[in-house]
């Protein structure tokens, strides 16, 4: 991945943009606390495996890998994988747009892919699956472009063809999602490219995404697959109603995620794509559209009746964008060498600098002020960028009343946490127990714990006798009596701790003693 055929005004501006987006997603990738999600995903760092119960295993083992194996474990080595893959991705981008038109075509897809909130903090800041997702998917995207280049060999063609099954493979132990890049391209070479049909290179290729998904297979055998049945109720439409206002979620989410400005650019070129208008060759553009097209319209259509999430579509826009982009070099094409940026590309940059002041600001110091009419237990029910703050705050505030409930007797220094759902317990696990060195357990139904079954295990399990700390917070306020009232021989309310932000109360932490576990759960795995 070189930029070093463009030209010196073109390498320059590629190098400020790089530089400008490594430089803020650092910032906020140090700055900020972890996410609900991230935090579980650390999870996948400290238990690999080949698979876990909500997704497949890449974006554990890219944590693993960004921070040498949690050696280490700071907020940013988590998310390091994020800033390197997305800053690779601005570079695949506009090698793709470079390719297939010219450099305008390629520095305005970079400009645009840089400008969209999923792109640039959904997966180049936060830590998700769609993190490595969307790197295999734009590296196969542009290994698709060289194989349509009808100068190159065909030995080389073989091995892009091979090449492109690893990617897609590797995107889909990431994200199951990827496997809509191999739908737009099998129909492609259906349509427009059945010659291939001849070539043992491309029947090897489906081979080796198989093979690339095997390890993900046999794990959801051996554990009654549990992932895709998970997965797949998700976006199960047999057993749901019509539900519009689902759809419109679905909708306002994608606008919203992909930045406004770019989802505008993106329909005025679908709508000139549809009238006939074609800014690339036609395999170019095929391709795009069938890449990107299918994946967008199912979840859509998936949304009118089960709950979806918008970011499922990502790499779908982040497709698109390339076409909006080859549309807009035609627009303002280059002038004695000098490129008119555009103001829509303008706009969608003060958009983003916008949201990413605002959400920081939001974040750390609450300037936004929630109207917050709940009950002393509800505080801060209805901020979630709560979710964000305050956990790096507990961590001294907790100690001390650890310190002092050892100190009378009441708990000993080997009792772990308890909770009954995936969050808050990893946030837990990560800011509270492991700089205390201490143990984090799951107790509760299968859907609300998630990795935590298997973590349970690797832990040692439950012990009648056993005694835990449960917390609980004014963001999803939860009395242990709810789950654990005939499980334990009495529950004892102990602490409670206020969150402060910007001198302001923000949110509580409501800490209880379970003392004495009388009743052990039902294990979840058959010996």
């Amino acid at each position: 991945m070189k930029i070093s055929a463009c030209s010196k005004a073109m390498k320059k501006k590629m190098i400020l943009l790089l530089s400008f987006s490594v430089i803020v997603r650092l910032f906020f990738a140090s700055w900020l606390e972890l996410g609900n999600d991230e935090v579980y995903y650390w999870t996948y760092a400290l238990y690999p495996d080949w698979s876990h119960f909500d997704h497949p295993p890449m974006v554990g083992w890219m944590i693993q890998l960004f921070s040498l194996n949690l050696y280490f474990d700071s907020e940013l080595f988590i998310r390091l994988s994020s800033v390197i893959l997305t800053t690779a991705n601005t570079i695949l981008v506009f090698l793709i747009g470079k390719k297939i038109r010219n450099e305008s075509t390629g520095y305005y897809a970079a400009l645009l892919y840089t400008a969209s909130i999923y792109a640039f903090v959904i997966t180049g800041i936060m830590i998700l699956p769609d993190t490595p997702q969307n790197f295999f998917w734009m590296l196969a995207l542009w290994l698709m472009m060289l194989a349509l280049d009808e100068t190159i060999g065909k030995g080389k063609l073989n091995l892009f063809l091979l090449l492109i099954g690893l990617t897609i493979g590797l995107g889909m132990i990431s994200k199951y999602t990827s496997v809509f890049e191999w739908v737009g391209w099998g129909l492609f070479i259906l349509i427009y490219k059945r010659e291939w049909l001849k070539k043992p290179a491309l029947y090897v290729s489906v081979i080796i995404s198989a093979l690339c998904t095997l390890p993900v297979i046999l794990w959801n055998i051996d554990n009654d697959f549990i992932s895709f049945s998970f997965q797949s109720e998700r976006v199960n439409i047999f057993s749901a109603s019509l539900r519009p206002d689902l759809f419109a979620s679905e909708l306002l989410g994608q606008f919203l995620y992909n930045n406004p400005i770019n989802v505008t650019l993106i329909a005025v070129m679908l709508l000139a794509v549809f009238r006939g208008k074609q800014w690339l060759l036609s395999d170019y553009q095929r391709l795009l559209l069938l890449i990107s097209l299918p994946m967008i319209g199912l979840f859509l259509a998936f949304s009118l009746f089960r709950a979806t999430l918008p970011h499922w579509t990502g790499p779908a826009y982040n497709t698109l964008l390339i076409l909006a982009a080859a549309r807009l070099a035609v627009k303002r094409p280059m002038r004695d060498g000098i490129i008119q940026l555009p103001d829509s590309i303008k706009l969608s940059f003060a958009l983003l600098i916008f949201v990413l002041t605002m959400a920081g600001l939001q974040i750390k110091f609450g300037i936004i002020p929630f109207p917050d009419n709940n009950p002393y237990h509800r505080l801060g029910r209805n901020d979630i960028t709560l979710d964000m703050y305050g956990w790096r705050k507990l961590m001294p505030a907790f100690k001390k009343v650890r310190e002092k409930h050892l100190t009378n007797g009441l708990m000993q220094s080997g009792d772990a946490f308890l909770g009954e759902n995936w969050f808050p317990l990893a946030n837990i696990d990560y800011y509270l127990a492991k700089p205390l060195e201490m143990r984090v357990m799951g107790l509760g139904q299968p859907q609300r714990l998630h990795k935590y079954l298997w973590i349970n295990e690797k832990r040692g399990g439950f012990s009648k006798g056993d005694n835990f700390w449960y917390l609980t917070t004014s963001r999803d306020y939860k009395h242990p009596d709810e789950v654990y009232n005939d499980m334990f021989d009495s529950i004892v309310p102990s602490d409670t701790i206020t969150i402060n932000r910007n001198g302001k109360p923000a949110k509580r932490v409501f800490i209880f003693l379970l003392k004495d576990l009388q009743k052990l759960p039902e294990p979840f795995f058959k010996k």
